[in-house]
């Protein structure tokens, strides 16, 4: 190839590459999406733990939900109060009152308490453990396995497995909700951390089949609903209720349960 040839294909290379950068700048120019400043502001505050517990895929949503309106400034679990005091100066509005929320197990059901009902050997992982037979080696089909899978998805070493049960450590849990979500028996919510009576059983058989695999299951007497001037303790399929908003943690119930499993 001649020089000249040379020449010329380096030039229309080179003009056809500027084309497409002015191209591709104009484009990007006129279709480019506003950005509200105060969305980057609001999620440097964010803890950056992306856990979804404030209800949406991770920070960067949380942030765009928080300036759209769509979320409230104290929303992130993780951040609590002096995150969204921080949040509400940015958006300029008042932070309100942030409720301290923690997770909570419900089960009593300790090696001590409630037996196994076969030896299991394998991987130590709730989820895989309830595929076994019968939902799992415990005598009680609504139990804590405590293999601990919920153990493994706290990011915050707040919660442990005590004696074959998930025990939750209210001064470091977040309430993200990463233990609930990976619980295959279901037995972990999100409840105020202060203030309320809880009951450490979720079991829904009756008194005499719970008697039989566990020595503190809720057997639905009712005798904790009869005690309990707020009205904030109901019994649905032999398992006591609490209603959080109604109850004003004044001890009754917990000093009237047969099974001592209200705390």
């Amino acid at each position: 190839m001649s020089i000249t040839g040379i020449i010329i294909a380096t030039v229309i290379v080179g003009g056809v590459g500027v084309f497409i950068g002015l191209f591709l700048g104009a484009a990007g120019e006129k279709f480019k999406v506003e950005t509200d400043e105060r969305e980057e502001a609001v999620r440097e505050l964010l803890p950056g733990n992306n856990c979804g517990g404030c209800g949406y895929a991770g920070c960067d949503a949380m942030a765009a939900a928080i300036v759209a309106g769509e979320a409230p400034v104290n929303g992130c679990p993780v951040g609590g109060a002096p995150v969204g005091e921080k949040i509400a100066a940015v958006m300029g509005v008042e932070a309100g009152e942030t409720k301290k929320m923690t997770a909570f197990v419900k089960c009593a059901g300790t090696c001590g308490i409630a037996p196994k009902a076969y030896a299991y050997s394998g991987a130590d992982d709730c989820r895989f453990v309830s595929m076994m037979q019968n939902g799992g080696d415990k005598a009680c089909t609504y139990g804590c396995l405590g293999y601990g899978s919920c153990v493994k998805a706290c990011e915050f070493d707040a919660i442990h497995i005590e004696d074959g049960v998930a025990v939750v450590d209210p001064d470091a849990c977040k309430a993200c909700g990463r233990c609930a979500a990976v619980c295959p028996k279901n037995l972990i919510e999100i409840i105020p951390a202060d203030g309320v009576s809880k009951v450490r059983c979720a079991s829904k058989d009756k008194g005499k089949d719970v008697m039989k695999v566990c020595k503190a299951g809720c057997i639905g007497c009712m005798k904790c609903t009869k005690v309990c001037e707020a009205g904030a303790i109901t019994v649905e399929g032999s398992l006591a209720h609490i209603d959080y908003d109604k109850c004003t943690g004044c001890g009754k119930c917990k000093e009237e349960c047969p099974r001592k499993i209200i705390e």
